[in-house]
């Protein structure tokens, strides 16, 4: 009989462990008193992305405030006359020969 109860004991510690083993891999664990509660887990493809968005933050501070400082203007201004010659050299140009054909008198008969 008591070797009966020392079994029964034995299975119901070992089922015990088994809950407690598969609620910590599913991220629960329980205190003291009983309270269960997940774990914080840190998964590392949310870290990358994490970093990859304070990256990205930087680099628009840096050029938001880049855009309302002096040589932030300058920067502008030197890319609008860019933008302008290049706009000028879209067009084409008359050739010498083309000029020359268009200075010429006509002749008239």
């Amino acid at each position: 009989m008591w070797t009966a109860i020392f079994l029964i004991a034995c299975i119901i510690a070992a089922v015990q462990m088994y809950k407690a083993k598969q609620r910590a891999d599913n991220g629960i664990i329980a205190d003291k008193e009983g309270n269960e509660r997940y774990i914080e887990r840190s998964d590392p493809d949310v870290q990358r992305e994490v970093e990859h968005l304070r990256e990205r933050v930087r680099v628009l501070e840096r050029i938001a405030y880049e855009a309302n400082t002096g040589s932030g203007r300058q920067s502008r201004e030197i890319s609008r006359e860019i933008e302008a010659l290049r706009d000028n050299t879209d067009t084409p140009e008359a050739t010498p020969d083309d000029r020359m054909s268009s200075e010429s008198p006509r002749r008239e008969d």
